[in-house]
């Protein structure tokens, strides 16, 4: 059984046990969030219902198992013979959930 939910703008895959990184959600650790945004579901017996655009009833809980911040990147921008630089450093804020039960 398997479900795709959106969440900060993007689609994911899930069943139950996964592990999944989304973009930071305002939740504490140990918490449950229930992700309403279901576009697909896949049954145990094989039958998959697709929402028109979402699944009415349908939705995914899941626990916080962490707040944090990626690895860092570096922006650097520059024009050449221009004497222009531009160095800047980023981390992106996630959420680290597992999924624990799927409701169709």
């Amino acid at each position: 059984m398997y479900a795709v939910v959106v969440t900060g703008g993007k689609q994911y895959k899930v069943s139950e046990g996964d592990v999944i990184f989304v973009e930071k959600l305002e939740a504490e650790v140990d918490s449950t969030v229930e992700l309403d945004n279901v576009l697909v579901v896949s049954k145990d017996n094989g039958e998959v219902v697709v929402g028109k655009p979402a699944v009415e009833g349908a939705k995914v809980v899941a626990k916080v198992a962490a707040q944090g911040k990626a690895k860092k990147i570096i922006v650097f921008k520059y024009k050449p013979k221009k004497d222009y630089r531009r160095k800047q450093g980023h981390r992106q804020p996630y959420t680290k959930l597992v999924v624990e039960k799927i409701e169709a």
